[in-house]
């Protein structure tokens, strides 16, 4: 079964499902937490979208009626669950993303954990391994961020380039908590190339799953198909969750970023050399210019526009099945 913030469902019923979004969230920086909420005009939207404006609006999702809109698009165009991966330091809102899922029908599976340390309440700095472990094994099996509401997957446990000793705590608690539960842990690494490799070396210390492991972002992270396969050869998942970012620039870190059809051409690596069961992919949308109702892209853009220019680049159905309810159904599935 799945949980989701309805209540649990059987795997079967969970259907097209992006694994990585953000539906009601607040990742302001924290040195813009104190900016002006400067308004977004169609004639700056695509500067400020880009990251050559600093805007701290359009980092702040937190209109409900909004979220509900985009969501029943993202229905619309054929979607049907969606993974919501807001946790400790984005300002998670259980009760509203049941208010939306309630609203629209698409299933949404929430996360639990924290993310990078910046973002982390300051009682994180003497929290221990096993407080981190206890709190996530609550989240899933009781209820999360204050509520009975459940989360249903571990993450995005969140790393910096230089990951800290408390990001590696929570990671370490975060490993205990799916041994414990059997959920599936995502992860956010660190915008650098060693970073993946230097978390997986991490989790093989310390006992994780690795085929229940997903590692986030490695479209920002990895560039080249031997390091791609390289991560692969460890049986965990690879998530290409940036679709619909098709900017060389990105402002968080001196990186060329790929265009959705050099994400395809590296899955198609994958799925050639075997690896289709460890292919996830979704947008990660967590800023208003993204958003349809801001000119962007919205939440079915991988069915509307991406699918539609997969097969024709020679994918077919079945794999594309595989990554969008298949494995989904495969990681979100909780013991009984």
């Amino acid at each position: 079964m799945i949980r989701t913030v309805l209540g649990d469902i059987p795997a079967a019923a969970l259907g097209v499902t992006l694994m990585h979004e953000h539906i009601l969230c607040d990742i302001r920086p924290p040195a813009l937490r104190g900016m002006p909420m400067a308004p977004i005009t169609m004639a700056d939207r695509y500067d400020i979208d880009y990251g050559r404006i600093p805007n701290a609006t359009k980092s702040l999702l937190d209109d409900r009626d909004l979220a509900t809109a985009e969501v029943a698009a993202f229905a619309a165009d054929g979607g049907q669950a969606m993974v919501e991966l807001t946790i400790g330091g984005l300002s998670p809102d259980p009760r509203g993303l049941q208010a939306v899922s309630r609203a629209t029908g698409v299933h949404i599976v929430m996360g639990c954990g924290h993310y990078v340390e910046a973002f982390h309440d300051p009682a994180n700095a003497t929290r221990s391994v096993e407080d981190f472990a206890a709190e996530m094994v609550a989240a899933i099996r009781t209820g999360a961020f204050g509520t009975d509401i459940r989360a249903g997957i571990i993450g995005e446990i969140g790393c910096t380039e230089t990951w800290t000793a408390q990001e590696q705590r929570v990671m370490a608690g975060a490993v205990l908590a799916q041994q414990e539960t059997g959920a599936a842990l995502t992860i956010h690494p660190g915008a650098v190339p060693e970073a993946p490799f230097e978390i997986l070396a991490f989790l093989r210390a310390h006992g994780a799953d690795l085929r229940r492991t997903i590692m986030g972002h490695v479209d920002r992270t990895l560039f080249d198909e031997a390091s791609i396969l390289a991560l692969a050869e460890s049986g965990m998942v690879l998530e290409f969750d940036l679709f619909g970012f098709e900017s060389a620039y990105w402002s968080f870190a001196p990186i060329m970023m790929p265009n959705d059809g050099q994400r395809l051409r590296l899955i198609r690596a994958l799925i050639d050399r075997g690896h289709l069961d460890q292919v996830a992919i979704s947008h990660d949308i967590c800023r208003l210019t993204r958003l349809l109702a801001y000119g962007g892209h919205g939440y079915g853009h991988l069915l509307r526009n991406v699918r539609p220019f997969a097969l024709a680049q020679g994918f077919d159905a079945a794999e594309w099945n595989a990554m969008l309810a298949a494995t989904p159904a495969r990681l979100l599935s909780l013991p009984e």
